[in-house]
């Protein structure tokens, strides 16, 4: 095993939000010495890690020389310069999630007709380059998604009628079959390189009716055992597909007929294991790097029950951010917050969460409630636009 702790190895990290930010308490954990880049000077990250390079995710020479400071290189994004984590790999960089891995997953066409060629149950899908091509999809409603560059609920949207095509970019997109379901689901499952293979329990999802975004994740789900075990091993099976490398989140759907279909899925941290810092033996954070590092994978389970409370930009403000009524949500027990070190605050952007850990998930659950309605984010009363 190589020497990773306290030595001269540096792991690169493409990507310095707070995905990235929640990484590096494990990497200081570890003493492992962290590389960030990232196009923000004021990022997440900037300030905590051991190097910060500002520059563009996109740009292949940019990620191409960040790449070469680095003994091994992992991402908290997967918006980056595809060509160049290529060109690393064939120069002997290691680099996970592999770069043939993300290729596939960064973008959502090729993602669903990975899941069809290899057996994955999804919702039915066409792919379009444009608006302009959809002319035979008027089966209403769908669902319309963009296929590179979505993220918090942007980039989707439910077309209820042809009038809904008018606030939609002509780009690049897949349009779904609009699942009726009775869950939303995740799983996230670790693999190294060794093929060692753990599953995190099934979390449930609630979202926010009209940004389209995670308000809650709940762990366990409160589903069936069998439903809990089939989507485990599809969660699996999508992983051992792609030969994963890392950490893998796989979002699904509970039908009315109790089936599972994949969503969709990302290869990284995700905002479904958030719970697992305060709540899991091994959070999903430090499990990465086992994973990324070829590791002994540690043990996914729950030691509690655990809820996750995002804490978003509330409507109607823009600037420096407050988070107001922090000390009375503190006053709860089993209650911790995470702050995101982003400075500006707008509606719906994610700027922290809460876990709450408890012995009864109900109860969990509603003090997960009373969080949300007690905490809130704002900043000096300036009026914007919400969120389309």
């Amino acid at each position: 095993m190589k020497n990773y702790f306290s030595s001269n190895f540096k792991l690169g990290v493409l990507g310095g939000g707070q995905l990235g930010r929640m990484l590096l308490t494990e990497t200081q954990k570890f003493d492992i010495y962290t590389a960030i880049l990232d196009g923000a000077k004021n990022a997440p990250c900037a300030d905590i890690c051991n190097e910060f390079i500002q520059g563009d995710l996109m740009d292949y020479q940019t990620v191409y020389n960040f790449g070469k400071k680095v003994d091994l290189l992992t991402i908290e994004i997967e918006h980056v310069n595809i060509d160049a984590l290529f060109d690393l790999e064939k120069e002997g960089l290691t680099v996970y999630p592999m770069p043939s891995v993300l290729q596939i997953i960064q973008h959502k066409g090729r993602q669903k007709d990975f899941f069809v060629a290899n057996e994955i149950p999804t919702a039915n899908y066409k792919r379009f380059a444009s608006l302009k091509n959809m002319d035979d999809v008027m089966t209403f409603p769908f669902v319309w998604k963009t296929a590179q560059f979505g993220y918090d609920g942007i980039g989707v949207k439910v077309v209820r009628s042809k009038s809904d095509l008018n606030d939609l970019p002509s780009v690049d997109c897949i349009v779904e079959d609009l699942i009726p379901f009775k869950n939303e689901l995740a799983v996230i499952v670790a693999r190294n390189a060794d093929g060692e293979t753990k599953t995190y329990p099934v979390v449930e999802m609630e979202f926010h009716p009209t940004a389209n975004q995670v308000e809650y994740v709940i762990c366990p789900a409160r589903i069936d055992s069998t439903i809990a075990k089939k989507a485990q091993k599809i969660a699996l099976k999508v992983a051992d597909s792609f030969q994963f490398i890392g950490l893998l989140a796989v979002e699904m759907f509970q039908t009315k007929e109790d089936e599972i279909l994949v969503n969709e899925v990302a290869p990284r941290t995700h905002n479904s294991g958030h719970y697992s810092i305060e709540a899991s033996y091994t959070n999903q954070f430090e499990q990465h790097l086992r994973a990324i590092l070829n590791l002994p994978l540690g043990n996914p389970e729950s030691k509690v029950a655990g809820i996750m409370v995002n804490l978003v930009g509330e409507e109607g403000y823009a600037g420096e951010v407050i988070y107001e009524n922090m000390e009375n949500i503190l006053k709860i027990d089993g209650v911790t917050p995470h702050i995101y070190g982003k400075k500006e605050t707008r509606p719906f952007r994610k700027m922290g969460h809460v876990t709450i850990v408890h012995a009864d998930i109900e109860k969990a659950r509603d003090i997960a409630q009373t969080v949300k309605k007690t905490i809130r984010v704002i900043s000096k009363k300036i009026k914007v636009e919400s969120r389309k």
